[in-house]
């Protein structure tokens, strides 16, 4: 093989090796949607479609995408308020709850990286997830889940470095759970 073809394969195998970034969209997508997605998980019902739509569209630009995938499972599940209906309560938090499961398994050590608002993908998908999941009615088997997973975003060591407002929802959540004291 001559040596520049054999560069050529060497470097493209090197590119291939090399660990991936983690994922991000342009701010200029992500944050409307999730300015929306906060206000519905803030109790505005009318944003909650909205929110799941806008991230819906995003998921299928970058479908690999843990933080799009968990912000599009969240909202889905929220859905589940917007009906009376029993068994379109259900399908959408058994949606949005297997969207949030694939986004937890979709992380890697290349999403301790910076994310969408200079967030750790990890722990953005952990907090996301683990606020749907205590939110979730007991039966749902998902509150323990979220207690674990939420000690693991306020115990990561990542945290130090995420920006104040983040920090600020993962002590509002830590309180609303009950965890203040516990480590």
């Amino acid at each position: 093989m001559p040596y520049p073809l054999l560069m050529s394969v060497a470097c493209a195998a090197l590119i291939a090796a090399a660990p991936l970034p983690a994922q991000a969209v342009p701010d200029a997508q992500f944050e409307p949607a999730f300015q929306v997605f906060m206000r519905a998980s803030q109790g505005e019902e009318s944003a909650i479609a909205q929110a799941a739509d806008a991230f819906a569209a995003l998921l299928k630009a970058e479908p690999a995408n843990p933080v799009l995938q968990a912000y599009s499972g969240a909202a889905m599940a929220m859905r589940a308020r917007t009906t009376m209906l029993p068994w379109r309560k259900m399908a959408y938090a058994e949606d949005g709850l297997a969207q949030l499961d694939k986004a937890l398994a979709l992380l890697a050590p290349a999403h301790e990286a910076v994310g969408q608002n200079q967030v750790p993908a990890v722990l953005d998908v952990k907090l996301v997830a683990a606020n749907t999941f205590l939110a979730l009615p007991r039966m749902m088997n998902r509150h323990d889940r979220g207690l674990k997973l939420l000690t693991e975003v306020r115990s990561s060591p990542l945290l130090a470095s995420a920006p104040a407002p983040f920090r600020e929802a993962v002590d509002k959540a830590v309180r609303k759970a009950g965890l203040e004291g516990a480590q």
